[in-house]
């Protein structure tokens, strides 16, 4: 785990979608073709540690960043998420929320969507 913000590898950034206090970059580990992260550019922990003005421009960026993978990419669908604290598998203490482009036949059965991370919760 990363202790603060002088070994986080967030708070050093290439920007895709470069705003004023959130950007937008590419997952280095994407779960599939144009994965990216909205985050701020400040150092906080979670989504809950965000203030207004930059939760706002988050959910702008989010658009933003989706207009632009359905250029790129043209996904079928998308799921949008956010892990706040180790239990739910935030593994960066560093606010971000996932876009993720999802494609037809990329799963064999995509029902439940993000209810997948308890995969046992994911059919029902």
């Amino acid at each position: 785990m990363y202790e603060g913000k002088m070994n986080c590898p967030f708070c050093e950034y290439d920007p895709v979608i470069d705003g004023t206090l959130v950007y937008v970059r590419y997952d280095i580990y994407p779960v599939s073709k144009g994965h990216c992260l909205v985050m701020p550019k400040r150092h906080v922990e979670t989504w809950f540690d965000l203030n207004k003005e930059e939760q706002a421009e988050a959910f702008e960026l989010i658009d933003q960043v989706k207009a632009r993978l359905d250029k790129e990419y043209a996904p079928d669908g998308y799921n949008i998420g956010f892990n706040c604290g180790e239990a739910a598998g935030q593994t960066i203490p560093h606010a971000h929320i996932h876009v993720i482009p999802r494609y037809k036949g990329g799963m064999e059965n995509p029902r439940g969507g993000v209810r997948g991370v308890i995969p046992e919760k994911q059919n029902y």
